[in-house]
């Protein structure tokens, strides 16, 4: 049956361990559009970075608005789903900053400065998801 997350539990889900997210954007023709992303946590808001020219970074340019969804499979199933308002900063310290602090959750210590470099660049762009709703539950398969 599972058990509802507080918001904190959500939040806290997302520190958890590194689970692969899955954001949600809206094109400008109104279609649909979801990608596979790496997030953190500074405070309440989910960051994340993208080349400004993607699919999502257009569309979160445009919009300010996007959702993240994130579940595991292991231990009885457990999900979260966050929508809110996205701010973007294009400062290329704070993406190489970020990319590196998310490099080392997903590819480990060893490797953060490896990943930092390669997507600290001009031009990829730090997102930061303030959430304006929150829901999740743990253990639906139990």
């Amino acid at each position: 049956m599972g058990t509802k997350m507080t918001d904190d539990e959500i939040l806290a889900y997302i520190d958890e361990q590194p689970r692969t997210a899955h954001i949600a954007t809206v094109r400008e023709d109104g279609r649909p559009h979801v990608a596979t992303i790496w997030v953190m946590r500074d405070g309440e808001e989910i960051v994340f970075t993208t080349w400004h020219t993607s699919v999502k970074g257009k569309n979160l340019a445009r919009t300010g608005q996007a959702a993240i969804s994130i579940d595991d499979t292991a231990d009885n199933s457990s999900y979260v789903a966050i929508e809110g308002t996205v701010t973007i900063d294009p400062d290329p310290a704070l993406s190489r900053h970020w990319a590196t602090r998310i490099g080392g959750k997903y590819m480990g210590a060893d490797r953060a400065e490896e990943f930092g470099v390669r997507n600290g660049n001009p031009g990829e762009v730090v997102c930061r998801l303030r959430p304006t709703r929150l829901s999740g539950m743990r253990g639906v398969t139990a």
